[in-house]
């Protein structure tokens, strides 16, 4: 998520989203908050009650495990976290269903 992805470059082409990928690097966690941001722009009318989740693997290359990330709970609780960058509870599916 640190650049866009396309499924066939030219050499100056890949070029460009390698350095543009190195200008912008990010966390999985940083992935996993930029989709949930990307969310709640994208349907600002979504109630503070509804759910919403996240989740993402990277395959790792360098290093001999992989990397997840996920974050779900409220829109409410995601856009608290979201303004103030403090970790909110976190609502999990089956307390949300069940309440």
């Amino acid at each position: 998520m640190s650049s866009p992805v396309y499924e066939l470059l030219k050499r100056p082409d890949e070029l460009f989203v390698v350095e543009h990928a190195h200008l912008q690097p990010r966390f999985v966690e940083d992935s996993v908050r930029h989709a949930l941001k990307a969310v709640l722009d994208r349907y600002p009318s979504l109630d503070d009650n509804d759910f919403v989740h996240s989740q993402q693997v990277n395959l790792e290359t360098i290093h001999r495990h992989d990397v997840l990330a996920e974050r779900s709970g409220t829109v409410g609780e995601v856009r608290r976290e979201l303004a103030s960058e403090v970790a909110a509870r976190h609502t999990e599916l089956r307390d949300w269903i069940s309440g």
